[in-house]
């Protein structure tokens, strides 16, 4: 698979369990439980050989595809609301709260563009997204009318 883009196996593999049905869940659930010990172990190898610094877990962290694996097999090293934080950098969007049943409470100006989708593929966890809107300090109809005289 060197060389593959990750994302395009990533797909051939949704397709290809598509064909197998039921019988192939169990298999794919089993080789994936294998490479999270995997992973688990690696990460443990290099924490007792000094080597996983934060700068290490950083860029761990902020690489798509290791990223992923990591939030897959729960070892990711930021929580979600970090990772919500990170992810929101730059869009006008804050993060409000995580509730205690997975709700993601977002702030912004305007409704944003799929931030849904954003917070989905950073924390898989969060149940719904609620995103509040800032309302205008005075009503939009108010500047059309003038005042009686």
């Amino acid at each position: 698979m060197a060389g593959t883009d990750w994302r395009e196996s990533a797909a051939r593999i949704d397709m290809l369990l598509a064909g197998v049905g039921d019988g192939g869940e169990e298999l794919v659930r089993t080789v994936a439980d294998l490479y999270g010990a995997g992973l688990q172990r690696m990460l443990e190898l290099l924490h007792e050989s000094g080597v996983l610094t934060d700068e290490a877990l950083d860029a761990l962290a902020g690489d798509d595809l290791v990223a992923g694996l990591l939030l897959v097999h729960g070892l990711h090293p930021h929580d979600a609301a970090t990772r919500i934080g990170l992810a929101l950098r730059g869009t006008g969007v804050s993060l409000v709260e995580i509730t205690d049943d997975g709700v993601c409470r977002l702030r912004a100006q305007h409704r944003p563009h799929d931030v849904e989708r954003l917070i989905e593929s950073v924390a898989p966890e969060i149940t719904s997204v609620v995103v509040e809107t800032a309302k205008p300090l005075i009503p939009v109809s108010s500047l059309f009318t003038r005042p009686a005289t």
